[in-house]
């Protein structure tokens, strides 16, 4: 499918306590024809994700709690979503290893500072956008 004029939009749902973080990765997106979301904490972004129904989502490993990101991937997966889950964290080596990502629909991992021109190649690949 093509994002642009006259082609449904991708939404992207971004999960960071970081606004500045938010607003890279936002920018990016919307520049590459993709509607987003944000939410500032864990529970805000499972809540949101519910409501707005994105195509996938770009969520902080650690933000109120050292796990936050894995949490909303487990509640989602709990509760029935199949949406793609990108980890986005500084905390490389605590994912090294990690088991059961799979099965909460974890993707994949972007380590900060992330690159948002691999974030947006990497989900325009993965949503079958171009």
């Amino acid at each position: 499918m093509n994002i642009g004029l006259g082609a449904a939009r991708r939404t992207i749902l971004l999960v960071d306590a970081d606004p500045h973080a938010r607003a890279a990765l936002r920018k990016a997106l919307e520049a590459a024809g993709f509607s987003v979301g944000e939410a500032a904490t864990g529970e805000e972004g499972e809540r949101t994700a519910h409501r707005i129904h994105p195509d996938a989502i770009l969520t902080d490993l650690m933000m109120e709690t050292i796990d936050a990101g894995g949490e909303i991937a487990r509640r989602l997966a709990e509760a029935g979503k199949q949406t793609p889950i990108y980890m986005v964290s500084t905390a490389a080596d605590a994912l090294v290893g990690a088991t059961g990502f799979a099965e909460l629909g974890i993707s994949g991992v972007f380590l900060k500072p992330v690159d948002p021109a691999i974030v947006v190649r990497t989900l325009k690949t993965r949503l079958g956008a171009s």
